[in-house]
């Protein structure tokens, strides 16, 4: 019976969310940016994996975002939401993860664990703004994203990034 009534919370929370971010789909909350690149085949050499930093957001409470790096965001959010083993352990709470901003075009993956750090750095560095009011997960969300989009946009700032593609599944504005 518990469980029912966390399944029941957590649809509760994706229809608000889906609500607030329209780009969400609540039957497919797994975008792929590039399903060409989420199964590489054995054949493929290791340098041709194209490196992507992402940004994923909790559906259950405690509300918080998650910002990784990858090859294969299909696989790895599968991982961040427990139907996968090796997912991170500071992503265990929170679940189901949804896909907030993929950045694809990295040269390699050193290059896309520098802008990670960076990402991870500057939002720790920029003050949060708290909502006083009574929690509500909507707008949690949508000031954990707008301190994560400015903190990306720092980001932009310090690193040449013309080459990269950011796309926000969720609309952080």
């Amino acid at each position: 019976m518990q469980g029912e009534a966390s399944t029941h919370h957590q649809s509760q929370i994706m229809v608000r969310i889906s609500k607030i971010f329209r780009s969400i789909k609540r039957s497919n909350p797994n975008p792929n940016p590039d399903p060409s690149k989420s199964s590489p085949s054995s054949s493929r050499s290791k340098s041709s994996f194209s490196w992507l930093v992402y940004l994923i957001l909790s559906t259950n409470t405690p509300i918080k975002t998650y910002v990784g790096v990858t090859t294969n965001f299909s696989r790895r959010l599968k991982q961040h939401n427990g139907e996968l083993k090796g997912g991170a352990k500071a992503s265990r709470t929170g679940r189901p993860w949804v896909c907030a901003c993929i950045i694809q075009g990295f040269k390699d993956k050193s290059e896309a664990c520098q802008f990670e750090s960076k990402w991870k750095s500057f939002s720790r560095k920029l003050p949060r703004k708290r909502n006083d009011t009574v929690r509500q997960v909507d707008n949690d969300s949508l000031l954990l994203l707008q301190h994560r989009q400015a903190a990306l946009n720092r980001v932009k700032g310090s690193l040449v990034c013309d080459h990269l593609e950011i796309n926000w599944q969720l609309n952080p504005s």
